[in-house]
């Protein structure tokens, strides 16, 4: 699999990477065993970029994560996360990026992993109350300390990129990017791509959607997160299973599966573009991964444009308090 370096720094990662958040919680039922063995492969295959975050699970996501790179560390770039601040009862208490506060999740999150050094360190969102500066300051300090090699923000808006690229490189952005969440495209990318920071891409199937296995709510666990987001409820979904509809029949006539398409439609958008799709069963894994062969001509990409302008899905990404912690 091809590996590319992350924006300007020196870390390379393939250019598909692997979300794990889904194998344990949001996503519905997880499956320990499953989850190990997609991780597994997805390192045989040279998908060695795997993403976590210590609030996945309050934490237990980070466990498995660790569990299953034990015996294969140097096989694994691995990305966590630290900023958004959860109760023991898994209810959201906002934001936080003191730098007190990042040392005592760096140390957490190594912990829970079992690792020396974690390769790249996000601020999961942006805290509104604390400077940038300050945050950024810390981060910095875990990578002169050796707990941390590379930095990331994530869902920062472009004026907060740049003032923490005046602290400490930032290695990479992560934020949301498919068909159906063109936002970047104004001026996020152009922010990143000035200043070196490669652009990771979370949900890039459109929170599953894109996959043609949803068609109704029924299609999804109960408990499960999307059955009350706002793209998956009521006529929001009828309208944006429509769309789903229209990336299918391009699918057909590329003999491909539509989840393929839309994470070759990604890729297309440039080589400084990671797409990160989630999943915990290895036949998924390997369905992804067809994305990364999948040629697209112009004309492709003008049938993919048209059938998902700026702006075509119904309903916010998140919910409204979540919203507001997006792009600052």
């Amino acid at each position: 699999m091809d590996e590319k370096a992350l924006g300007r720094s020196d870390l390379k990662v393939s250019r598909m990477g692997l979300g794990c958040m889904g194998m344990s919680e949001f996503y519905g039922t997880g499956d320990e065993k499953e989850s190990i063995r997609t991780i597994h492969r997805a390192l045989e295959m040279g998908m060695n970029f795997l993403d976590t975050a210590d609030i996945y699970g309050l934490g237990r996501n980070e466990e498995l994560v660790g569990k299953a790179i034990r015996d294969r560390r140097k096989k694994a770039v691995l990305a966590t996360k630290f900023g958004n601040v959860r109760g023991a009862d898994g209810s959201w208490l906002g934001v936080n990026g003191k730098p007190e506060y990042v040392r005592s999740c760096c140390e957490a999150s190594l912990r829970r992993l079992g690792v020396e050094v974690i390769d790249l360190y996000y601020q999961h969102r942006v805290d509104p109350n604390t400077p940038i500066e300050e945050t950024v300051g810390a981060m910095a300090d875990l990578v002169r300390q050796g707990k941390v090699r590379y930095l990331g923000l994530s869902e920062a808006a472009p004026v907060t990129i740049r003032r923490a690229c005046a602290v400490h490189p930032i290695a990479a952005l992560q934020t949301e990017y498919s068909l159906w969440s063109r936002e970047p495209e104004g001026e996020i990318l152009p922010t990143c791509r000035e200043l070196g920071v490669g652009f990771v891409a979370y949900s890039p199937l459109g929170r599953g959607i894109f996959g043609g296995k949803i068609r109704s709510l029924n299609d999804v666990e109960e408990g499960d997160y999307r059955r009350n987001a706002p793209r998956f409820v009521g006529g929001n979904l009828a309208h944006n299973l429509s769309l789903v509809e229209r990336l299918e029949k391009i699918a057909d006539e590329k003999k491909c599966r539509p989840a393929q398409l839309a994470l070759a439609w990604l890729l297309a958008q440039g080589l400084d573009i990671f797409p990160i799709p989630g999943t915990k069963r290895v036949e998924r894994l390997e369905e992804n991964a067809g994305g990364l062969n999948l040629a697209l001509t112009a004309e492709d990409l003008a049938s993919l444009d048209a059938a998902f302008p700026p702006g075509a899905a119904k309903g916010t990404r998140y919910h409204e308090q979540a919203m507001k912690a997006l792009n600052r």
